[in-house]
């Protein structure tokens, strides 16, 4: 079983920047694709960022793109988003995902339902 846990969340002013890491813990997902998803009021769950098993390819939502930049630390089982000027429009509950099976990187990285494990979510609120 894995266990993903969130932390970085919070209240920021438009322009500003946060980083959001995703601790995992019962396995290690040096072989994983991992994801950050996030949900606002009212709104589905939506892709946000995804990154292969190695960390040497990204995919970004187009909303996201230039501003945020997922990244990885396989040896502490450690996944990161860095969050660039950022906007209102960000304020959301961000979610870490992990998913065992390489091709969701390839084929439906942006589907929520293809990720196995979930964190439990961090709220991070974009003031203007």
């Amino acid at each position: 079983q894995v266990q993903l846990v969130e932390s970085g969340g919070g209240l920021v002013q438009a322009g500003g920047s946060l980083r959001l890491s995703c601790a995992a813990s019962g396995r290690t997902l040096s072989t994983y694709v991992m994801g950050w998803f996030r949900q606002a009021p009212g709104k589905e769950r939506e892709f946000v960022a995804t990154i292969n098993w190695s960390g040497d390819s990204a995919i970004y939502a187009d909303s996201v793109k230039d501003r945020f930049t997922i990244s990885r630390d396989n040896a502490k089982n450690l996944i990161f988003l860095q969050m660039n000027s950022l906007k209102p429009e960000d304020t959301a509950v961000y979610y870490c995902a992990a998913d065992p099976e390489p091709r969701t990187f390839f084929i439906s990285y942006y589907s929520a339902d293809e990720y196995d494990y979930w964190g439990q979510g961090i709220q991070v609120t974009v003031s203007s």
